[in-house]
């Protein structure tokens, strides 16, 4: 029996969320303000802020009926959640603008000098506009989101399929070179290099993982790198008091210490410190990653690697994360930024 092919949805955005409120606030605001400003007559205070109270308020409605519905018009399928959208407002302009014209009669108050189906007409002509308009941006800013997604998913996993291979052939021979003089040593490295593969191609992990599964990760790294350097490589660790619950997207941090591995440690004869450093303060976490610079730079260092970084962490953590990268006197220095209040 062939298989059901899945429904599409279009994403609708959150009306319980700022952005759409805002979004719905400035709009009422400005039309109001701009039919006010455009009229021939005498302009009237008091008819602008009843304006601007009743479009407030209706915003207002419209933004709890949609954020309370939303759960329900998501499961129509393809197009459909935006058009009921609109229905929805047209049926709630149309209602409220019925009410607002039969108080203003029954109580006399003469601020709407339009008949009834006059000012309906009016009020949902210019709903039905205004609210096509803002539909057919967030469907936009919706469909550019979800391409964002599907770019940064695609690097995630072009990274998580990449093993360099000169580390993987390294590993190999610092195995078989310890297979006869230390075979406790070959076993562990065994087991940090199957734990990297797994972390580099488990395309089951999808979500986020924490912090502590990637510093444990940062660790199985540096533990094959420091016995094929040895003492060329020395690893300094500040990470004291660091949330290991905390959500980290996967492959963040080990990228980083090997760039600074390859590019800082490996081009010199003498080596090298590489330095990890990790501080909460208030609700930011600041972690930063340091190696020192080569008399002669590498091709192409701290480059494809670190960019994904910065996009990634761009994606899931928004404008109030930083990546700042780039020498400082005689070291390289990457330093992350991540709120640790996230949606």
């Amino acid at each position: 029996m062939p298989e059901r092919a899945p429904v599409e949805h279009s994403p609708l955005p959150d009306f319980c969320q700022l952005p759409a409120l805002f979004a719905l606030f400035v709009v009422g605001a400005l039309t109001v303000t701009i039919m006010w400003l455009a009229r021939d007559q005498q302009r009237e205070w008091p008819a602008y802020s009843v304006s601007m109270l009743f479009v407030t308020w209706l915003a207002l409605v419209i933004a709890v009926t949609l954020c309370k519905l939303r759960a329900l018009l998501q499961r129509l399928p393809k197009h459909m959640p935006y058009l009921a959208v609109w229905l929805l407002i047209m049926a709630i302009v149309g209602t409220a603008s019925a009410l607002v014209r039969w108080l203003d009669s029954s109580l006399q108050i003469n601020l709407i000098s339009s008949g009834m189906f006059a000012f309906v007409r009016d009020d949902l002509l210019i709903a039905a506009l205004l609210g096509a308009a803002m539909l057919r941006y967030f469907y936009v800013l919706a469909q550019w989101q979800a391409r964002l997604a599907a770019v940064t998913r695609a690097q995630v996993d072009a990274l998580q399929a990449r093993i360099r291979p000169h580390f993987l052939f390294n590993s190999m021979n610092t195995v078989a070179a310890l297979i006869r003089v230390d075979p406790d040593a070959a076993e562990r490295t065994v087991e940090d290099l199957s734990e990297l593969f797994r972390a580099a191609l488990g395309q089951h992990d999808i979500g986020d993982g924490t912090l502590g599964d990637e510093l444990a990760l940062v660790e199985r790294y540096l533990a094959i790198e420091q016995l094929r350097l040895g003492a060329r490589l020395r690893v300094h660790r500040e990470l004291d008091d660091l949330p290991a619950d905390f959500p980290l997207p996967r492959l963040l941090l080990q990228p980083l210490v090997e760039n600074a591995v390859r590019h800082g440690i490996q081009p010199l004869r003498d080596g090298g410190d590489v330095t990890l450093r990790g501080r909460r303060e208030g609700h930011t976490l600041h972690i930063e990653i340091t190696n020192p610079l080569p008399g002669t730079p590498a091709v192409s260092g701290h480059g494809h690697g670190l960019n994904s970084v910065m996009q990634r962490v761009a994606y899931r953590y928004g404008p109030q994360a930083k990546v700042q990268a780039g020498p400082q006197g005689d070291r390289f220095i990457v330093q992350l930024q991540l709120p640790m209040a996230t949606p």
